[in-house]
């Protein structure tokens, strides 16, 4: 049997980081492109047994050096995305417009098998948001250019090594009360980054094409309550505030000036609509590759860093106030 290779964008987060290890360990050859090999490097090499990874540094948008990485790729899988802009070149149109785009292009000239795009949920709704426009964009070109490729749209992604319930974890910590945008009544369907990479493993290996596929944990849960359980773990008590609309664009504003904002205007309207499947295509659970991770089990196994005493806390947790 052919041992596969998979050409990898932005293997060094925390989807990639899993992807690899799953991908490794059934058979198949990695190559990671990194446009920092001393800053990244170091973590992808340990992700894999030696024979399995290959680690190449270049810009994403150094089409001359990137299409020689084509011609031995079986599969193409692109996970690279930004939350927020910063600097001329991180801009939404760049990465999710733009750069979905040359690969897609490149996988049709080299006759690549698979090509296996990750975008988000929610984004057909969010019409006034400039991120899930570039999504619909990128997802325009790709099906544009390569009509095979398979789009997976995923639910906010949690995990340890993640940016969504660390960053509410050390807030709750610091700040003795917390502001909900909307009334906190914004409905998610979080998923475990392993279920995630099993989904994508499961459109690999099993030869998915040409779908869009929206990609949801178990369980649809409020900001409120995520906030909610989250303190709840962490065994504190903090006042959720309802912050008006004037007052949270006020906030917004002030947040996106930072490096690494906390919120930014585009995602204060992106807070506006629910992220949760549609209805309009397949889910996860539509292609046999159910999530199987709850929210609140999971991250209870990390959250004891956020806890006074961390893990050797024994402090029953507390109720929150609402």
């Amino acid at each position: 049997m052919k041992v596969k290779n998979c050409l990898i964008f932005g293997g060094s987060g925390q989807i990639g980081r899993h992807l690899i290890r799953k991908l490794t360990k059934n058979n198949y050859k990695v190559t990671v492109v990194t446009r920092n090999f001393h800053q990244k490097g170091y973590v992808i090499k340990t992700q894999a047994n030696a024979g399995y990874i290959d680690i190449v540094e270049a810009n994403i948008f150094d089409e001359k050096k990137i299409r020689k990485l084509f011609s031995k790729a079986d599969i193409c899988i692109n996970l690279i995305g930004i939350l927020y802009e910063s600097g001329k070149g991180n801009t939404f149109k760049n990465i999710h417009s733009i750069f979905p785009s040359i690969l897609a292009k490149l996988c049709k000239e080299y006759k690549v098998q698979q090509f296996v795009h990750l975008s988000a949920l929610g984004i057909n709704e969010a019409i006034n948001s400039n991120y899930a426009k570039s999504k619909l964009e990128g997802e325009a070109n790709i099906q544009k250019n390569f009509p095979l490729a398979i789009i997976l749209r995923p639910s906010i992604v949690y995990s340890v090594d993640d940016n969504f319930t660390t960053n509410f974890m050390t807030l709750l910590t610091r700040l003795p009360f917390f502001p909900l945008y909307y009334n906190g009544d914004t409905k998610f369907t979080p998923i475990h980054c392993s279920d995630l990479t099993d989904i994508i493993y499961h459109t690999i290996s099993n030869n998915v094409n040409s779908k869009i596929i929206e990609c949801v944990g178990p369980e649809i849960i409020s900001l409120k309550e995520i906030l909610k359980k989250l303190l709840k773990l962490i065994n504190k008590k903090r006042i959720l505030i309802p912050l008006p609309l004037f007052f949270a664009n006020m906030s917004a504003n002030l947040f996106q000036l930072f490096s690494k904002p906390l919120l930014t205007v585009d995602q204060l309207k992106l807070l506006k609509y629910d992220n949760i499947p549609s209805k309009k295509y397949q889910t996860n659970y539509d292609i046999g590759a159910p999530s199987t991770k709850f929210f609140e089990q999971e991250v209870e196994k990390y959250c004891y860093m956020w806890r006074e005493g961390g893990q050797f806390s024994t402090k029953k947790y507390n109720q929150t106030n609402s």
